[in-house]
This record gives C-alpha cells, sequence and structure tokens, in this order.
C-alpha cells in the first residue's frame, strides 16, 4: 500500500489574496492622511473627481497595456451601480459629511458599512454568516467607537453631516454587494477600471469647480488628489477587488476594520500626532477583532477524503450552496 506524502495532502496556502487585501487596508488608511492636505484646498466635489480622474487614466494605461479589454456584457449591471455608488456617491458625499462633523465622528458613522456588507450579502448573495465573523465585526466595531470617541472634537457635529455620513456608509456596502457578481464574468483591472470611470463621468458636473479650485491650490495639495487617485483608489480597488472576487463581501468588509488602527499609526509617524492611550487601545481592539473574523476552526479531514481546494484557486461564481473560497485571511 502507497502512502500519501503529508505535504500532498495538505494544500499550500495561497498568499496573493490576503496580500491584495492587506493592501489595500495600508493604502486606505493613508488615504486619511493624505485627504487632510487636500481636502483644505478642494471642495467635496472637485476633489472626488480629481482623485477619480487621476485613478481612471492610471488604471486606463495599465487596461491597454494589458490588452485586456472590455469585461463580459454580464459584468456591466455590477460595474454601473458600483461606479455610480461606491467610486461615486460614497466618495462625494464622505467627504462633504467630513466637513460637517469631526473626524472620530465620521470614523465610527462610516464604519456601520462593513456591518451592512454583512447583511446585505447574506441577504443578497447568499454568503453565510458565522459566530466568528459576527463576533469579530462585533469586537472590531467597539473598538472603532472607541477610537471615535478618543479623536471626537467637542461639539462638533451637525444632522447633516451624520446624514452625510451614514449615507456614505449605505453607499460603500452597496457598491460593494454590487461589485461582487460582475467580478465572475470580469477581472479585476476591468471592474475597477470602469467602475472608475463611471464614478467620474458621475462627477463630471463639478468640472468647472476643479478647474477653478485647481488654478489657486498649493502644490503639495494638488500632489495629494494624484496620490489618492493613484495608489488608494486605481492600486487598491484593485487589490480590493481581487481579494473580493476569492471570498465574501462581508469577510472583506470586516478586514476594513484594520483601518482605524493603521490610520493612528500613520499619524503619529508621518504627522507627529501622538495618540491618546484611549485610541491606542480602540485601535487595537479593531485588530482583534479581524483577527477573530478571519480566523477558521479546526477542521478534521477524514483518511481518504479529497482534499480541500486550495484558498483563492479558480474564479467560480459563489451561489448559496457553494462553498465559499477563503481568502486565508
Amino acid at each position: 500500500m502507497t502512502t500519501t506524502p503529508a505535504s500532498a495532502a495538505v494544500p499550500r496556502r495561497d498568499w496573493r489574496a490576503p496580500a491584495a487585501a492587506c493592501t489595500t487596508v495600508v493604502l486606505w488608511a493613508s488615504a486619511f492622511v493624505s485627504i487632510r492636505s487636500a481636502g483644505g484646498a478642494y471642495s467635496p466635489g472637485a476633489l472626488a473627481l480629481g482623485r477619480l480622474l487621476a485613478g481612471a487614466l492610471t488604471l486606463g494605461v495599465i487596461l491597454l497595456v494589458r490588452r485586456e479589454g472590455l469585461p463580459a456584457r454580464a459584468a456591466w449591471p455590477g460595474i454601473v451601480k458600483s461606479g455610480l455608488l461606491w467610486f461615486g456617491l460614497y466618495m462625494v458625499v464622505l467627504n462633504w459629511g467630513e466637513r460637517e462633523v469631526d473626524a472620530g465622528t465620521a470614523a465610527m458613522l462610516v464604519n456601520i458599512g462593513p456591518i451592512l456588507m454583512a447583511v446585505l450579502g447574506a441577504a443578497l448573495l447568499g454568503e453565510s454568516l458565522s459566530r466568528r465573523l459576527l463576533t469579530g465585526m462585533g469586537v472590531s466595531f467597539a473598538g472603532a467607537v472607541v477610537v471615535g470617541l478618543s479623536m471626537s472634537g467637542h461639539g462638533g457635529s451637525s444632522v447633516l453631516g451624520v446624514l452625510l455620513c451614514l449615507l456614505a456608509a449605505v453607499a460603500y456596502a452597496g457598491g460593494v454587494i454590487s461589485q461582487k457578481p460582475s467580478l465572475s464574468y470580469g477581472s479585476p483591472l476591468q471592474v475597477t477600471t470602469f467602475g472608475c470611470l463611471i464614478g467620474a463621468a458621475g462627477c463630471l458636473p463639478f468640472a468647472g469647480v476643479l478647474v477653478s479650485e485647481a488654478a489657486d491650490a498649493p502644490a503639495s495639495a494638488t500632489l495629494n488628489m494624484i496620490y489618492l487617485g493613484v495608489f488608494p483608489t486605481a492600486l487598491a480597488f484593485t487589490t480590493w477587488a481581487y481579494a473580493l472576487a476569492r471570498t465574501t463581501a462581508g469577510r472583506m468588509g470586516a478586514t476594513t476594520y484594520a483601518v482605524p488602527a493603521i490610520v493612528v499609526l500613520m499619524s503619529w509617524l508621518l504627522l507627529d500626532e501622538v495618540p491618546a492611550p484611549l485610541t491606542v487601545a480602540g485601535g487595537l481592539l479593531c485588530l482583534v477583532g479581524v483577527a477573530v473574523s478571519r480566523s477558521r476552526g479546526r477542521r478534521t479531514a477524514a483518511p481518504g477524503n479529497r482534499a480541500e481546494r486550495p484558498s483563492g484557486e479558480g474564479h467560480t461564481p459563489l451561489t448559496p450552496t457553494a462553498r465559499e473560497p477563503d481568502a486565508g485571511k
């Protein structure tokens, strides 16, 4: 009787999807630092349009070099909806909302988005809501609240600002849920490129404002706007789509709870903003929640059973009864 080597029985974990998710989280965290500079010289709509134009140009060049062309027709409904909701509406109302409320309040309200993602993913995409995922998201959200409370100003919030941040959270969740099915018919680069183009087209009414503000804006603000388009938009949204294609919307949403902790660290290192002990505690709580939501229980394989497919393998559309691929995070 021949024996199967242990290395053959246990498939190697694919590191690409976790690496893509980590890249997204770090770059989205860096966006908060850049927005502080660009947001002082550009109004919400103009900043969103400038960022999307820079991102669309970068993505368009890469798409042409790679010769990927247009995605399949079945991908377009999700691309259009995610482009209008996430690339367009979300960026404008979040920029606007952050002018009406302090950063801590905005962070707390927008972090409702990942919870909505998990609920909508279960209701509309048939994704499972495991106990670990729900527990981890609860812990992370508590950490986000702690970070928000520690960073909140005194009396700096308005009803309009709160409503705008809530609208941003809904647009964020709706955009992700809309994007998920399109990734079964188009590559992450295709879905991100055309979603960004549609978002930019939706923000074209702000073109005149962008031109007039760019003439008076300092070079540092304009460079930060371009950075927002090239890295937190073009690169980070593409790596997000790559990872989203290989796991559920709920689990990807839970991963973004690491952003507040990284923002605290970056602000400390780059802006010399020493965080308060409560802020550090909240950031650590966010990371603990992400670890819980991404952890997996022990699995015991019966002798003779077929080995599980490695995480992130293949690109098969998910169904309510199919076992979802694990992003390995």
